[in-house]
């Protein structure tokens, strides 16, 4: 078993961007960790690594993974598995995370993080993954909730329950993407607290919080998308309240992905962040 410690701070973090560097560096204002993307940073050198290593040295770093293909039906890739570990053994970050999700099908990759049926074969090539990857990294990962936009007929566990199983097998932790939570119950149509009530909140070693953007399905229901491109709305600000009422503080971080704005605006949402936390007794 792995070293379960979470060395992250229960504090506001942020995913960087590097338009931001200087900003982060003259004032970071509540921002206490930031988040890399790990696909950005598998290269040998060049300003995107100096300036890494630059900010390694001052602020605790979050690795998130986006293209492990933790679902996948077929084994998972050497070569990236091979990058990934170069850059968490030079970098030694205080987290790494990946998707419940796959994006890759034979030799293709695809530019998306797809649902998964939650059935007891997947969670046998879940676990099998996380194992793999677990070992090879000589660290405990983080796996993320999805955002969902359909379910599936064949599934035998709900999400909550299929999490919580993984983490028992695996001994990983779980990401909690609360801006997910609600996207998923918005278009699948069930109670996100009732989510948050079934979760294994005991094993949360980051919470993450982004934008979606409202649209309709084609019989006019409401139907969000996980965008990550704009202000966190506030009726998820709400779900984040009522999650730490019952986890406690958390290390919490705001993504921003595209229509990426500038650094005022970004720790804005930082500071909002840092009130939530204040709230919650240690």
């Amino acid at each position: 078993m792995f070293d379960q410690a979470n060395t992250l701070p229960a504090a506001p973090g942020v995913g960087y961007k590097p338009q931001h560097y200087s900003d982060i560096l003259n004032d970071a204002g509540p921002v206490r960790w930031l988040e890399i993307h790990a696909e950005n940073y598998m290269g040998d050198g060049g300003r995107p690594i100096a300036q890494l290593r630059f900010l390694a040295d001052r602020f605790p770093i979050s690795v998130h993974g986006v293209g492990l293909s933790i679902g996948g039906e077929g084994p998972l890739d050497p070569s990236h598995l091979a990058r990934l570990k170069y850059l968490c053994d030079w970098l030694d970050p205080a987290s790494f995370s990946e998707h419940l999700a796959w994006s890759t099908h034979d030799s293709a990759f695809l530019n998306d993080l797809l649902p998964l049926p939650y059935t007891a074969a997947t969670l046998a090539r879940v676990c099998d993954h996380i194992d793999q990857v677990q070992e090879l990294l000589g660290r405990r990962m983080l796996l993320e909730n999805p955002s969902s936009y359909l379910a599936f007929a064949e599934s035998t566990y709900d999400e909550p329950e299929f999490l919580a199983e993984v983490s028992k097998r695996t001994g990983c932790g779980l990401l909690l993407d609360v801006n997910n939570i609600f996207v998923s119950a918005t278009n699948l149509n069930y109670d996100p607290r009732a989510y948050v009530d079934a979760f294994a909140l005991d094993q949360v070693g980051e919470i993450h919080l982004g934008g979606h953007d409202e649209d309709e399905d084609d019989h006019g229901a409401p139907l969000l998308i996980d965008s990550h491109g704009r202000e966190v709305a506030d009726l998820v600000w709400t779900l984040l309240d009522y999650v730490l009422d019952r986890s406690g503080p958390r290390p919490t971080l705001i993504e921003w992905d595209t229509d990426v704005p500038d650094w005022a605006t970004l720790a804005g949402e930082a500071t909002r962040a840092e009130t939530a936390l204040e709230k919650v007794p240690a």
